[in-house]
């Protein structure tokens, strides 16, 4: 089976860790990432002003941060069923 390459096309922060995302097959999401930002990677994220500074990487349509923390845009498009499972993993982070 064929999976389609997500492309994140625009992102805005709309609450603490929150986002709403677009992405190029016109899809939308608000995801509330609270439950992944652990570990070395993601914690820094908790951070309003940190948080703030997403971007969407041009060359590969994912969300980057300058601290390196990055989502896979896939994940996020298919948050409602892979944020529970990103939450449980990150438990463990």
């Amino acid at each position: 089976m064929f999976n389609h390459i997500q492309r994140i096309t625009s992102v805005a922060v709309v609450g603490p860790a929150t986002l709403h995302i677009a992405f190029a097959d016109g899809v939308e999401r608000l995801v509330d990432l609270t439950a992944v930002l652990r570990g070395a990677l993601y914690e820094p994220l908790r951070d309003p002003a940190e948080f703030a500074r997403v971007q969407v990487d041009a060359e590969c349509g994912a969300l980057v941060w300058p601290s390196g923390a990055d989502f896979d845009p896939g994940t996020l498009h298919d948050w409602p069923d892979a944020g529970a499972k990103m939450a449980e993993l990150a438990a463990r982070w």
